[in-house]
């Protein structure tokens, strides 16, 4: 039988798991051909660094977060899944963060460098983009409530609480 504490942490942690497994998928089946005048292109995410390291960043969380299911209740190594929680919840926040700023200026472009928007020539790979950074706002917000639970259960026995 599960425990009602375990249980909450197996669920959060199976949400982040589904999450990131779909930015990565989302993300990493991303592509479109467009044309722009008269040139033709295709915008895929293997172009943009940023996007690549969105997408390394969820497979990096997604096979860690599969492997933590398996670590028994009771390990001793739940300390430092708390350390490693904790900084893949950085990773997370910085993917996203580079992710984002690149989609907003494939969406809105930039006037001061010149950067035209391009989101409307290839809007199936923009909403695919965008469906990926949606995603993986679910793992970051997931994750944070995650990572403030973990350290709550690991902190009260420490502190002399019931509960």
């Amino acid at each position: 039988m599960v425990k009602p504490k375990r249980l909450l942490s197996l669920l959060l942690r199976i949400i982040v798991l589904g999450a990131t497994l779909a930015a990565v998928i989302i993300m990493a089946t991303s592509h479109e051909k467009g044309t722009f005048f008269a040139l033709s292109y295709e915008a895929k995410y293997s172009d943009t660094p940023a996007f690549k390291f969105f997408v390394i960043a969820n497979a990096i969380v997604t096979v860690y977060g599969f492997l933590v299911l398996f670590i028994p209740s009771e390990s001793q190594l739940w300390g430092l899944v708390l350390a490693l929680d904790l900084v893949l919840t950085m990773l997370l926040i910085s993917s996203i963060s580079a992710a984002l700023a690149v989609a907003q200026v494939g969406k809105k472009g930039n006037s001061s460098a010149g950067w035209l928007p391009v989101c409307g020539q290839v809007t199936k790979y923009c909403n695919q983009v965008s469906g990926a950074l949606v995603a993986g706002f679910i793992a970051i917000i997931t994750y944070i409530i995650l990572l403030l639970y973990s350290i709550y259960t690991f902190l009260n026995p420490l502190l002399g609480k019931n509960g």
